[in-house]
């Protein structure tokens, strides 16, 4: 089950000169993301009762170190905070994406940013049906390969 999600009426730029502010813009209020990063070294020991169905793997192919990642239920309008905390996704890396296993929101959208906040979004990801989402940056355009 492979596709492709294409960015979603947005012109996103990332590394491109003349970068927006750094502040993270509003999401179409109340987000209640219950999703944490766990570096995917750290997770194979994680056990299966604590897994919520939303998990998933985020690889990053952009060729940018991301610096932030918002993910929030599509129905919400809030970003809510940055899941990487502190920590930033090197190119050519991945990241294990956990939820809270109590979490019910099947669709959720994702945010990506560099460190000046150039961002790209990808929405309506259904991750009940998900399991790994690698993202891609070329010719302008941000992408997405889900499996």
């Amino acid at each position: 089950m492979k596709n492709i999600v294409k960015v979603c009426g947005l012109a996103a730029l990332l590394l491109v000169v003349g970068a927006c502010s750094t502040s993270t813009p509003p999401k179409p209020a109340n987000a209640n993301s219950t999703a944490a990063a766990t570096p995917a070294a750290n997770t194979a020991s994680t056990p299966a009762s604590t897994t919520a169905a939303q998990d998933f793997t985020l690889v990053n192919e952009t060729g940018v170190e991301i610096d932030k990642v918002f993910i929030s239920p599509h129905d919400k309008n809030d970003w809510e905070e940055d899941i990487l905390g502190q920590d930033t996704l090197p190119t050519g890396q991945k990241v294990d994406i956990k939820f809270h296993r109590a979490e019910k929101a099947p669709v959720w959208d994702l945010r990506i940013e560099d460190s000046k906040g150039n961002g790209i979004e990808w929405e309506n990801l259904n991750l009940l049906e998900i399991a790994k989402v690698t993202l891609y940056y070329k010719d302008g355009k941000g992408t997405a390969k889900v499996e």
